[in-house]
């Protein structure tokens, strides 16, 4: 492939992770389309992201004109169809295989061939979503970590069919933006997620024999070096995203025991704890 810029990207999806991935394009000048199925979603994702921005300007890290700036860069789309014109589309829609299947065929249908076509998945196999386009090539993952503006690891996944050289210009792209991206194949959980189930599922096994509070879990990896304690994570990423992975791994793997989910990840999905975004997960965010 010859050498390409990006200059017109869109995303798929307003929710914590699209309209984050939004904001990173939108701080870094361009101009963004966000597709959403619902202008409500949309609005009330939108209305999040102002706040957040003006809290940041009273601290002093910008303008509040820059913050005016950012928000007027991004724009909806409620039809795949208004995206035919973009050049690179970064799908975050919800972490069910066939959905996503589903839409990369539809943006085959109506994008160029020669658009890329990225997935945010962070642990489904590119491969099989890629099988969904007449055009497998273009298409890669893009795994940005939760919240997307702060994080900088992005890991960028090769699908078996993926140019290499477009993966070339993702990768710099990718640096170009600030972000620190790592180049990785496409095998279950990627990089960070299949290192990150022991970290997850050995905590709950430990509470779930007694041996430890969630406190005294999250408090001793603390002192030993972890930014974050295993339940005071989940809570950040959403507990449903992370056992999302953790099942999502364990059957690309093809049930192996060692990344067996637990009972406990279910349970809390099951009745709606999932963390910060719900105001109740392993802790307590109401107030």
């Amino acid at each position: 492939m010859s050498p390409r810029s990006f200059q017109r990207p869109a995303v798929i999806g307003a929710g914590t992770m699209g309209l984050g991935i939004a904001e990173v394009l939108a701080v870094a000048g361009y101009q963004v389309q966000v597709a959403e199925l619902s202008p409500e979603i949309f609005e009330r994702a939108v209305d999040g992201l102002r706040k957040r921005l003006v809290r940041q300007a009273e601290k002093g890290r910008f303008t509040l004109e820059f913050a005016d700036t950012v928000i007027s860069r991004i724009q909806p789309v409620y039809q795949l169809d208004e995206l035919k014109t973009a050049d690179v589309i970064i799908e975050a829609a919800v972490e069910r295989l066939e959905i996503k299947k589903d839409i990369f065929a539809k943006l085959d249908a109506v994008t160029s061939p020669d658009a890329v076509l990225a997935t945010n998945t962070s642990s489904l196999s590119v491969t099989s979503i890629a099988a969904a386009t007449k055009h497998p090539r273009r298409v890669l993952g893009l795994h940005f970590f939760n919240p997307a503006p702060r994080m900088p690891l992005v890991e960028v996944v090769l699908g078996a069919e993926t140019d290499s050289e477009l993966a070339e210009a993702v990768f710099g792209w990718m640096k170009q933006l600030g972000k620190k991206p790592v180049k990785v194949a496409d095998s279950p959980g990627f990089l960070v997620n299949r290192v990150a189930r022991p970290f997850h599922l050995e905590a709950y096994r430990i509470i779930g024999e007694g041996l430890a509070s969630k406190e005294q879990t999250d408090r001793i990896l603390r002192a030993a070096g972890f930014k974050m304690g295993p339940f005071e994570l989940q809570d950040l990423i959403g507990i449903d995203i992370n056992f999302a992975a953790s099942v999502s791994v364990y059957e690309g793997f093809f049930q192996d025991p060692r990344f067996r989910p637990h009972r406990l990840q279910q349970a809390m999905v099951e009745r709606g704890a999932l963390g910060r975004k719900t105001g109740k997960g392993h802790y307590n965010y109401e107030k």
